[in-house]
């Protein structure tokens, strides 16, 4: 089985409500898809979000990386190569970490159908059920309110709230707090929104209120690794390394540093499954858990990323609400997707059999 065609094309998902951050605000999955072809007319399906903050990359970028960089290398090669291809892969260019990882989820989708197991036990795992969170954007204080009490109302029992924006957030999570009650599980992501000085006076205030927080998810800018060290050092909570880790190397530097006490690991970040994988391993020598995130994807993505969270017990923690996010479904097959509940199916790859919306990428 021989890699044929790589077809880059683009599709656009409307969200529920648009996603708030302290660095953008979206309304619309608006992500590359890319489909793989072999000679014998297996189909492997990957995706990318253009997330130009955090990874640089734009929808132009991807395409171009994929169509003139990427696919020039593994056209024609042997699906079951997988070291091989991954070296191609990952030496066709430096960085363009979304690229990468639309072309590495394709690729091991076609891997695990090949040989005809869904990816996660392709991948070692046995575990059919994983519980993921659900993001709460920055917007006033009422509407998070309201749409964290719609999350409980629709199954969901941890909540990531975005923060950082500005001064109100002592009061966003306290109101929230107050309207879900203390069995919610809830996590803060400030998006690289504070200074080590007003991470450590933001933690201070939720210690003092009593608020029980979970972890706290990038609070600091992704290259101040002292600013990291010396927020994880004073804070009685967990805290979480996200932009801060895109590569293995990174994931070292982080924890040998003790600059975060888990790691959010993204595809999107890390180029892929391949090199994911490796991070994993990093952070199971040292002990550290690890978190599956995602940007703002639609679901062959987050499928993939869910079918790694199910192979691999050094993943603790789940952030797989992209699908979740969105108002309509354009895929068929694949994980389950039942709003907090992902419940892994039996079909060969990532599970994805169709994918409706597609538009060939601009030439």
């Amino acid at each position: 089985m021989r890699i044929k065609t790589i077809e880059v094309y683009e599709w656009k998902i409307p969200l529920r409500t648009a996603f708030k951050t302290a660095l953008r605000v979206v309304d619309a999955v608006d992500d590359i898809v890319v489909v793989i072809t072999t000679d014998d007319g297996l189909t492997g399906y990957g995706e990318a979000p253009p997330t130009a903050v955090i990874t640089g990359e734009t929808r132009a970028s991807i395409a171009c990386a994929i169509r003139e960089h990427i696919a020039p290398k593994l056209i024609g090669r042997l699906v079951l190569e997988m070291e091989e291809n991954q070296r191609l892969l990952h030496s066709a260019m430096i960085g363009n970490t979304s690229a990468k990882a639309a072309v590495d989820i394709a690729l091991y989708d076609l891997w695990a159908k090949r040989l005809n197991l869904p990816l996660y036990k392709a991948l070692g795992g046995s575990k059919k059920r994983i519980d993921t969170d659900l993001t709460i954007s920055v917007n006033p204080i009422e509407e998070m309110v309201k749409d964290s009490k719609e999350a409980l109302r629709r199954g969901y029992t941890t909540l990531k709230i975005k923060v950082g924006s500005d001064k109100k957030d002592i009061e966003r999570i306290r109101r929230i707090r107050e309207a879900v009650g203390s069995e919610v599980k809830l996590r803060l992501d400030a998006n690289q929104g504070w200074t080590p000085k007003e991470a450590l006076d933001v933690i201070e205030e939720l210690s003092k209120h009593r608020l029980d927080i979970e972890l706290i998810e990038q609070p600091v800018h992704y290259s101040d690794l002292e600013g990291m060290v010396e927020v994880t050092k004073h804070s009685p909570i967990p805290i979480m390394a996200d932009e801060s880790v895109f590569s293995p190397k990174q994931a070292i530097e982080v924890i040998t540093r003790k600059a975060a006490d888990i790691i959010n690991i993204k595809l999107m970040k890390t180029g892929g499954i391949h090199k994911a994988l490796q991070i994993i391993s990093i952070a199971d020598i040292y002990g550290v858990d690890c978190m599956i995130g995602c940007m703002l994807e639609g679901k062959v993505s987050v499928s993939a990323a869910a079918h790694l969270a199910a192979a691999r017990e050094e993943i603790r923690y789940i952030d797989l609400d992209g699908p979740g996010l969105c108002k309509i479904d354009l895929t068929k097959g694949g994980p389950d997707f039942n709003e907090a509940l992902i419940t892994m199916n039996e079909t060969a790859g990532i599970g994805i059999e169709e994918v409706r919306g597609l538009e060939e990428f601009f030439r």
